[in-house]
């Protein structure tokens, strides 16, 4: 397989900070010990019924498949300390090429967000897998694959905080930060009326707020405080509580590849590689790999 990064681009996902350099240099040494840590405090979702069976379209004509992505939207596609592209996504594309059998046919690409669809209209590459959210809107340019991932929100506490019950309904009057005009913000004001909602600007301010006690709680993405909580800059300082949420009103569909609206096969040979990885057990090592410490 191969695969060529072109530029860095902006973030195409609200609600996600850019990870630093610490953020990549902690990753790295976690390679080392995800496998302990993920099957002592993670376990792996599924989205597939292993006994449903896809019957996947044969490939083998097709010269090439090209996945086009970001490089800027971590840990799922980014540049890491070596220079190459990386993340759950690029594993997961190749992961599913071996499926498919296809390995010497696949290649991915980073190009700028703003040039991913035009690419796509213009055979520049078969499927994107860059987290482009199912909407009305993406539906009418983009045939998708089922989801693969959902992304669900959290909330995180001190973790010398004590709540009489370990339910969200603790929380009922007290203050939880959460960033300003997101979907994280509606979601916390429509599921639970009860808290005192603290709306934040900034992410590195809503962390600092919880940390020095200035909020009880912070509600948000759970892979963004999922990594966050295992970085330095948390000093230990945190825990999450309750849930997961998921909701598809607030949150959308879940992550899933797109590709041009004629190419059903496509569709239809991704849904089979993902369904195949999930009953093998490799999509559970891909998600324990890159997130070791759990979304769920």
């Amino acid at each position: 397989m191969v695969t060529k990064v072109r530029t860095k681009t902006s973030l195409q996902f609200k609600g996600y900070a850019r990870f630093t350099c610490e953020f990549l240099a902690f990753f790295t040494l976690l390679f080392a010990f995800a496998p302990l840590l993920a099957w002592a405090q993670a376990s792996a979702p599924a989205y597939t019924d292993p006994r449903e069976r896809i019957v996947a379209r044969d490939l083998s004509s097709r010269s090439r498949i090209r996945f086009l992505t970001t490089v800027d939207f971590p840990p799922f596609n980014f540049i890491d300390q070596s220079g190459r592209l990386a993340g759950f996504h690029v594993d997961l594309a190749r992961a599913m090429c071996d499926v498919l059998k296809m390995r010497d046919k696949c290649q991915i690409q980073a190009l700028p967000w703003d040039e991913l669809e035009g690419a796509l209209e213009t055979s520049q590459g078969e499927a994107l897998i860059a987290g482009v959210a199912m909407t009305e809107e993406t539906r009418r340019r983009y045939r998708f694959t089922r989801p693969y991932l959902e992304l669900p929100a959290r909330f995180v506490v001190r973790g010398d905080s004590t709540f009489e019950g370990r339910a969200a309904t603790a929380l009922a009057g007290r203050r939880v930060g959460v960033a300003a005009r997101s979907a994280h913000e509606a979601m916390l004001r429509a599921w639970f009326p009860g808290v005192s909602a603290v709306p934040i600007e900034r992410q590195d301010w809503l962390f600092e707020a919880l940390r020095q006690g200035r909020v009880d709680a912070v509600f948000g993405d759970g892979v963004q405080l999922s990594f966050w909580l295992s970085s330095s800059a948390a000093e230990g300082c945190c825990r999450l509580f309750d849930g997961p949420y998921i909701s598809r009103d607030f949150l959308g569909e879940g992550l899933a590849i797109a590709v041009a609206p004629r190419n059903e096969e496509l569709t239809q040979a991704f849904d089979a590689a993902i369904a195949e990885l999930n009953r093998n057990g490799r999509f559970a090592e891909l998600y324990l790999r890159w997130f070791p410490n759990g979304l769920y």
